[in-house]
């Protein structure tokens, strides 16, 4: 195939335009192809559970959640094995033939609902199905913006699927939405209609797995996590997979191994039904694109369980092993079984012939407020408002990433007021968390609700201030929004903040690039969505 790919889809597309020869994430070109491909045909899948819905058929909890998983296995930095995603081609062109079989009418079914490949065939048929397969700049932006939200969506249904938890119209509105991504008809204006009904299903997907990890772990609560290391070896586990973690603990339990998190696993720390494993230390590294030097000096082996890996070094990568919607190719792979049970065995027995972690530092992270904590102490929170301690909340919330430009962040929570506070979810707290910002009457100036998928609290302690302060509008609290994305979990949250009528969004470091210039406009003018400039300038238009 043509050495040539094209995909725009996270924050550090190169140029800020594409990347067309290879993955600043380290995805090949047939990598990116398949990933194409198995979108395509996913897409087709929906089509045809659409379809069968539409006449008053079932769709499986099995169909559900390969879709649910096809659609997480494509998020930035997840699967970087081409055969492992070819092997879910295939699975979901079997499954999609099996349903065809089953509908009573296939007429105005698009074209994808009857594709037959071979895998010889595979690449070509990429080549034909990718992102610039859509001429129309518009359409193919408001198309991009859809997918992008779906697959966070994804993420988070998956999370929640995994615990036992699904919601059928959420399953449903996610296929029909995959199939209307192949209606050549459609307009921009029903586009931009779907791109907000998009947001208004993430909205649900987040609840739902609030719901499954509040009721399967308990309320998150404040904790102090630390960050040195203890005298055995470990096991560190990184992504975002709360039952993965759960199932490693109890396999360690007499083993002589402690566990330690990593990057958007270290909320974990927060949740009651973690806190009884005495081999659960603490948290090593930061965020998830420095994990090549940390993993290094781990020294023990590494478990990751869902996206944010980068293709590993030399060093460690005998020691790295993925499992879920995770793939590197050289890298053992844990499945699950038909039960949803995993066994951890080979990972303990490696860890306990590897040398305890290198220690990184010292201290102590504090965290544990997500919706409930808070809600704990809301009459001390709006009593610091009404007495003006507490002038205004600043939401930053989102990823980490590479680039030099994301030094902002850290400069911009630096530089704000004493009388701030910093509400947060996922791995961009990496950047100030560490930093002594102090407390406001008790109330610590940086409130860490969890993990991207905890983001949902963020917007419940929003609604809950609109609420107290008696406010017709979420947009008249004293809350403003600065928020660094990178992937496509922080595309959903956007879109869920839209829904519930937040404005004056800004997006940093950079707009994404699958904006087109009129989708952009769009934004910008019926939702205040703005760019980052510089520290001084965004404290005076954000703080005032």
């Amino acid at each position: 195939m043509d050495n040539k790919m094209f995909c725009y889809q996270c924050q550090e597309t190169a140029g800020c335009q594409g990347c067309t020869r290879m993955g600043v994430c380290g995805k090949t070109p047939e990598v990116a192809a398949m990933q194409d491909l198995l979108i395509y045909v996913t897409k087709g899948l929906a089509a045809v559970t659409t379809r069968l819905r539409a006449e008053g058929q079932s769709v499986s909890s099995e169909v559900n959640y390969l879709i649910t998983v096809n659609l997480f296995t494509t998020i930035t930095n997840a699967n970087f094995s081409e055969k492992a995603i070819i092997a879910r081609i295939k699975e979901t062109l079997a499954v999609k033939n099996s349903l065809l079989a089953g509908l009573q009418a296939m007429d105005n079914l698009p074209d994808a609902a009857f594709w037959q490949g071979a895998e010889q065939d595979f690449a070509a048929k990429a080549a034909t199905v990718g992102i610039l397969a859509t001429e129309n700049a518009d359409i193919r932006s408001l198309r991009e913006l859809i997918t992008y939200g779906l697959k966070g969506l994804a993420a988070y249904q998956k999370h929640a699927n995994v615990l036992g938890y699904a919601q059928a119209d959420i399953d449903a509105f996610v296929q029909a939405a995959l199939a209307k991504l192949l209606d050549d008809s459609l307009t921009v204006k029903e586009l931009t209609a779907l791109t907000l009904e998009t947001g208004k299903w993430g909205v649900d997907g987040m609840a739902l797995l609030d719901r499954a990890n509040t009721e399967t772990y308990g309320h998150p609560e404040l904790t102090r996590v630390d960050l040195g290391v203890g005298r055995k070896p470990g096991i560190l586990v990184s992504g975002h997979d709360l039952k993965d973690l759960a199932m490693l603990l109890e396999q360690t339990q007499g083993t002589g191994v402690d566990v330690y998190t990593h990057g958007e696993m270290m909320p974990a720390h927060y949740y009651p039904r973690f806190k009884k494993y005495s081999n659960f230390v603490g948290n090593y590294g930061n965020a998830w694109w420095k994990q090549k030097e940390e993993f290094t000096v781990f020294n023990g082996p590494i478990l990751m369980t869902t996206n944010c890996v980068v293709p590993p070094a030399a060093a460690y990568k005998d020691r790295l092993f993925t499992t879920g919607a995770v793939g590197v190719d050289g890298c053992q792979h844990i499945a699950a079984r038909d039960d949803g049970s995993k066994d951890f065995s080979a990972i303990i027995e490696l860890a306990q012939k590897c040398q305890p972690p290198t220690e990184l530092e010292q201290g102590q992270i504090v965290g544990g407020f997500a919706h409930e904590q808070v809600f704990a102490v809301a009459d001390k929170v709006i009593e610091a408002v009404k007495k003006g301690d507490i002038k205004k909340f600043v939401v930053m919330a989102g990823c980490d990433g590479r680039m030099k430009s994301r030094d902002y962040y850290a400069e911009f929570a630096r530089a704000l007021p004493q009388d701030t506070v910093i509400l947060t979810a996922g791995c961009a707290k990496y950047k100030y968390i560490k930093m002594n910002l102090g407390d406001i009457g008790g109330i610590p100036r940086v409130l860490d609700a969890g993990q991207c998928n905890d983001s949902y609290s963020l917007a419940l302690i929003a609604l809950k201030l609109k609420e107290a302060f008696g406010l017709a509008d979420i947009n008249e609290l004293p809350i403003a929004y600065n928020i660094a994305w990178y992937e496509q979990k922080a595309v959903i949250v956007l879109l869920a903040l839209l829904h519930l009528g937040v404005k004056n969004i800004h997006l940093g470091p950079t707009l994404p690039a699958f904006l087109s210039p009129n989708v952009a406009k769009v934004l910008v003018e019926n939702f205040g969505i703005g760019g980052i400039t510089t520290v001084e300038e965004d404290i005076k238009k954000l703080i005032g």
